[in-house]
């Protein structure tokens, strides 16, 4: 997962165990705690350990930036000519999943909030959107509010740490409001420290409690992971999962990026890739629906020219050398794999011969190739002013969260744990659920001293589940009735939600 600048690539991000101090659970707050609620969540066990008191991690944006500012949104045309690759405007994205039949219908996320969790936010995100807005023809939200309950940030300082989680801010913000224009946004700042963007784990769990325990919105979106192996053990890992027990036990769905380098994903030095499949959290965790990354296939108009497929622009030469500035091949697929620390959760039983003993990621994709790449607005200091087309599970994730917005409002009310309705759509094999039958996250790279070639075979899609996109990707209009139905009917049977959804309209 990495921040991609002009020329050449910036530090590998995500985020990364430093360290961690051992001892008895205890809260952001330091006091002794319990775990809230049942024990159990859609037949997920949960850790009761809740958040260590000192971890240090290493946290950068989930995001590739592709270089260059435009004075106006590019088209694809545009950047067909000039790059040799696909970009999309806001419109066509909206275009790409039929999202007009529902706006037409009055299903923006009206009434709904969505969580955006960043740390630093961006200065200019207000401004910007204002701008992104102008572009798309959307409405201002409802409401934009910004807090920064862990802690006042300071105050922004043009670095790459800065400028890099300015440009997430900016993403996340932007096409969360893409997809669900009716909903509120509210932007969760957290302060990290001037140390090379360290800081301790333990603030953003606060900033996500305290949204989750004041009821502040109905769906988080998360565009940060790090590879399990990053953690020196389990336990350390266990201990940071307070903020998603208590949105399970409170009903609040919890979306994570499921990274941006294929079947492989970083070291803890955030620059050596493994050369075996791994996997990250907190997408991995049974709590949190980890969200994948396609690639669309959209004419001028955004109406889709092919079915959807993994986004894999590992071996895309043009992609490469826009982006990388070399042909490559290197790591730019979408991340999915097999938990090294999760058992098998209850939802995914019907899964079981793909993913075996072990949690399966992602659950569900979205957009989010390079080759298809989503244009932004950003003017924080440090960059030129401009559009600049952008991609990566980051730009999937609060898309999806736009998504489930839609869907809160049709169910008059937050979804929760939202992972047992889309295995269930799945095998109801329900019109919403597209399928990705194309690709894979396979990926190829050099590294070391002798710039041997590795190559780590990931995961093809197939029909149904597959450990590359999921269940597949959505059909808007279908998939927001069927998911608010089925989430809001955890008791029903499956035939008799079977012939449900044959009635929806």
């Amino acid at each position: 997962m990495r921040l991609l600048r002009p020329v050449a690539i910036a530090a590998v991000g995500s985020l990364a165990l430093a360290g961690a101090v051992a001892g008895p659970p205890i809260s952001a707050a330091g006091a002794p705690v319990s775990v809230v609620g049942a024990p159990i969540f859609a037949g997920v066990p949960v850790a009761t350990a809740r958040v260590a008191s000192a971890p240090v991690v290493l946290i950068s944006p989930d995001l590739r930036h592709l270089s260059g500012a435009h004075i106006g949104a590019p088209t694809t045309a545009y950047c067909e000519q000039h790059y040799k690759i696909a970009c999309y405007r806001p419109q066509q994205i909206q275009q790409g999943y039929d999202l007009p039949k529902l706006f037409d219908a009055g299903i923006t996320g009206k009434g709904q909030t969505i969580v955006i969790v960043d740390s630093y936010g961006s200065p200019t995100v207000q401004h910007d959107l204002a701008v992104f807005d102008a572009e798309a023809h959307l409405p201002a939200p409802p409401s934009f509010k910004i807090i920064q309950p862990a802690g006042r940030v300071a105050p922004y300082q043009a670095n790459d740490n800065r400028e890099g989680w300015a440009g997430e801010t900016e993403l996340d913000v932007e096409y969360a409001h893409d997809i669900a224009p009716g909903a509120n946004i509210l932007l969760v700042e957290t302060p990290t420290s001037e140390n090379e963007g360290r800081t301790g784990f333990p603030q953003i769990v606060k900033a996500e409690e305290f949204v989750v325990n004041h009821h502040l919105g109905g769906v988080i979106s998360q565009s940060f992971s790090a590879s399990e192996q990053s953690f020196a053990r389990p336990g350390r890992l266990l201990s940071l999962r307070g903020a998603y027990i208590d949105a399970a036990a409170r009903g609040v769905t919890v979306l994570t990026a499921s990274g941006d380098s294929g079947a492989a994903d970083v070291t803890f030095d955030g620059s050596t890739y493994f050369t075996h499949p791994v996997t990250s959290w907190p997408d991995s965790d049974p709590l949190v629906t980890g969200i994948g990354a396609t690639q669309l296939h959209l004419n001028p108009a955004g109406f889709p020219t092919g079915p959807a497929t993994v986004w894999n622009d590992t071996y895309n030469a043009a992609t490469n050398q826009y982006i990388v500035g070399n042909s490559g091949p290197n790591p730019l697929a979408s991340g999915g794999g097999r938990s090294a620390i999760f058992s098998r959760p209850r939802y995914q039983r019907g899964v079981r011969h793909l993913v075996g003993s072990k949690r399966g990621v992602p659950d569900i994709s979205m957009s989010g190739a390079c080759n298809g790449a989503a244009d932004m607005y950003q003017s924080f200091k440090g960059q030129p002013a401009g559009w600049y087309p952008t991609c990566g599970t980051s730009e999937a994730t609060p898309e999806f969260a736009g998504i489930v917005a839609l869907a809160d409002q049709v169910a008059h009310h937050p979804l929760g744990l939202i992972n047992p309705a889309l295995y269930l759509l799945s095998a109801l094999r329900a019109p919403g659920i597209a399928d990705v039958v194309g690709g894979s996250n396979t990926v190829t790279f050099r590294q070391g001293k002798k710039n041997k070639v590795y190559t780590v075979t990931g995961f093809r899609a197939v029909p149904g589940y597959d450990l590359a996109t999921g269940v597949g990707t959505v059909n808007a209009p279908a998939f927001v009735r069927e998911l608010a139905f089925v989430a809001s009917h955890p008791r029903w049977s499956a035939a008799r939600l079977k012939s449900a959804l044959s009635r929806l309209p």
